[in-house]
């Protein structure tokens, strides 16, 4: 995580120093070397920009007033942590499973020799917590408000599903419940109430002609992922032919899904081993039999959707196990 801490005293500062923060802002009258603030409102909006993890070292009520103009939503919020002078109590304020503010908390704590405040219900009854297991697995959350109500079914000892192809299930769930979790990357509803968790493993493979808009390229690979019955929110990159490596289409489609955009030699491209589609016109272009299906397969990826092509534009899919 990257981390700043904002300090209002020399012991503070000291604080932050022991416990090994780089980035520390302080009041100016004490500031030093760091970097120095008059007010609070000057560096909020940075530090709530910039980092993964915000600890307060000083009053509580500080902290929350100088962060509640950008509280938006626990899947996005950077993990906030208060800690008074001494390191004694070290509280875990906002974002305590998805931002990481709860092991944040206990980390500082182990350091300064005090005591983590964990209040998330999940913790204090020590039951499984799905946003946290979903963190650690780096899995998309489709919808939190069934989340919440997962854990509160868990809260209450009711029997939570779980059923996946893909990953053992977590301790303390079962194979059956009105609530399930289901984790994979088709879209699928096993239970009455079923929270599906994404893993992010598939590669779209991308061919197509020069110049083609980001709107063609988004409107094939959704039809291919629908086809399909795979979740969008799967995919982790697009990848080519490094002859598109700035093709403006793909570029802007990737910045759009918020994903990677990989691009590959045509050696490299023709080195992989398997059963590829082939087309002359393709091969005769670019040097390669198949953009697509190749490029989605790179790095012991291999292919679960054959090219498809629509208005100049060819897509496959990849499942790269070695991204769980």
């Amino acid at each position: 995580m990257k981390i700043c801490a904002v300090c209002f005293t020399r012991a503070g500062i000291e604080l932050a120093e022991r416990i090994g923060i780089e980035k520390i802002y302080a009041f100016h009258k004490y500031a030093g070397k760091h970097i120095s603030f008059t007010g609070i409102s000057e560096i909020m909006p940075v530090c709530w920009r910039l980092y993964d993890g915000i600890v307060f070292i000083g009053a509580c009520g500080i902290a929350v007033r100088a962060i509640a103009p950008f509280v938006v939503d626990k899947q996005i919020d950077p993990a906030v942590v208060v800690c008074d002078d001494n390191g004694k109590n070290v509280i875990s304020l906002v974002a305590g499973h998805i931002g990481g503010a709860n092991r944040l908390a206990e980390k500082i704590a182990e350091r300064t020799g005090g005591n983590a405040v964990i209040t998330t219900a999940t913790d204090v009854n020590k039951k499984f917590a799905v946003d946290t297991w979903a963190k650690d697995n780096d899995l998309y959350i489709t919808d939190m408000k069934m989340a919440k109500e997962i854990s509160a079914a868990l809260l209450n000892n009711e029997p939570i599903g779980f059923y996946s192809n893909m990953y053992e299930p977590p301790e303390g769930l079962y194979s059956h419940g009105k609530y399930g979790i289901y984790v994979g990357y088709n879209n699928m509803e096993p239970f009455e109430r079923t929270l599906t968790l994404v893993p992010r493993c598939i590669v779209a493979g991308i061919g197509c002609k020069k110049g083609v808009d980001k709107d063609t390229l988004r409107s094939v690979l959704i039809k291919v992922i629908e086809k399909n019955n795979i979740n969008i929110h799967s995919i982790y990159k697009l990848a080519s032919i490094d002859i598109k490596r700035n093709e403006k289409g793909i570029i802007e489609l990737a910045e759009e899904l918020g994903i990677g955009f990989d691009t590959y030699s045509a050696r490299e491209l023709n080195e992989l081993k398997g059963d590829f589609s082939f087309s002359d016109f393709v091969e005769e272009n670019t040097g390669v039999d198949c953009v697509c299906e190749r490029a989605c397969a790179v790095n012991f990826g291999h292919v679960i959707v054959k090219k498809y092509a629509e208005n100049g534009v060819t897509i496959a899919l990849g499942e790269n196990v070695n991204e769980l």
